[in-house]
C-alpha cells in the first residue's frame, strides 16, 4: 500500500496528515476551517484516497497560514506515499460539472512545480471563506508535490458551484495520475529515466 503521514509544525500551524494513495475514498478532517474541509472531502472522495488531516493552526489570525500549510504539507504526503513513481501512470484529467458550473483540471507528476490557475471568482467569499486562499492551498500542493497543475473553471456563476467543481475535478485528475499502470510495472513513466 503506498501510504504516508507527514507532520509541519511551525509557529502558525501544527499539522499531521496522513494518506493512502490506494484507499477507499475516506476523509477525517479537523482543521478549524469548515469549507476547506468540505473541499478535501471532494478530494478523498473523488481521488478515492484516504485522508486523514488535522491542523491547529492561527485561525484567530485569518486562515491563510491553515489553508497554505496544509497544501504543502498534503503535497509532501502525497509524493512520500508515491515512491519512486515506478509503475504509476503519472498523468491525470478531468472535467466536472455542478449545474452551471464546470472545471477542468490537469495534472502531471513530473517533478517540476508549476501551477497555471484560471478561476474567476464570482464572489471573494463563500461565507466566511477567502476565495483567494485557495490559490494559495494548490501553490503550496504543487510546489510541495513537485506536479504541474493547470487548473481552469471553464464556466459558472456560484461561487460555491466553481469551487467545488474544481477540488472534484482535481480529485479525479489525481486518481487517474496516480493510478498503476500494470503494463508499466516497475518502468518509469518518463523517457529521462526520472522524475
Amino acid at each position: 500500500m503506498r501510504k504516508a503521514s507527514v507532520t509541519r509544525d511551525t509557529l502558525e500551524t501544527k499539522i499531521q496528515v496522513n494518506v493512502n494513495l490506494d484507499g477507499q475514498g475516506h476523509g477525517q478532517f479537523a482543521t478549524g476551517v469548515p469549507f476547506l474541509e468540505h473541499m478535501l472531502d471532494q478530494i478523498a472522495r473523488h481521488g478515492m484516497i484516504d485522508m486523514d488531516i488535522h491542523c491547529d493552526g492561527d485561525t484567530h489570525i485569518d486562515d491563510h497560514h491553515t489553508v497554505e500549510d496544509i497544501g504543502i504539507t498534503l503535497g509532501k504526503a502525497i509524493t512520500q506515499a508515491l515512491g519512486d513513481k515506478k509503475g504509476m501512470t503519472r498523468y491525470g484529467h478531468s472535467y466536472v460539472p455542478l449545474d452551471e458550473a464546470l472545471s477542468r483540471v490537469v495534472i502531471d507528476f513530473s517533478g517540476r512545480p508549476g501551477l497555471v490557475m484560471d478561476v474567476p471568482f464570482t464572489q471573494k467569499r463563500i461565507g466566511n471563506f477567502d476565495t483567494e486562499l485557495f490559490y494559495e492551498f494548490f501553490q503550496g500542493f504543487v510546489n510541495h508535490a513537485l506536479v504541474t497543475v493547470h487548473i481552469d473553471c471553464l464556466r459558472g456563476h456560484n461561487a460555491h458551484h466553481q469551487v467545488e467543481t474544481v477540488f472534484k475535478a482535481f480529485g479525479r485528475a489525481l486518481r487517474m495520475a496516480l493510478t498503476l499502470d500494470p503494463r508499466m510495472a516497475g518502468t518509469m513513466p518518463s523517457t529521462k529515466g526520472v522524475l
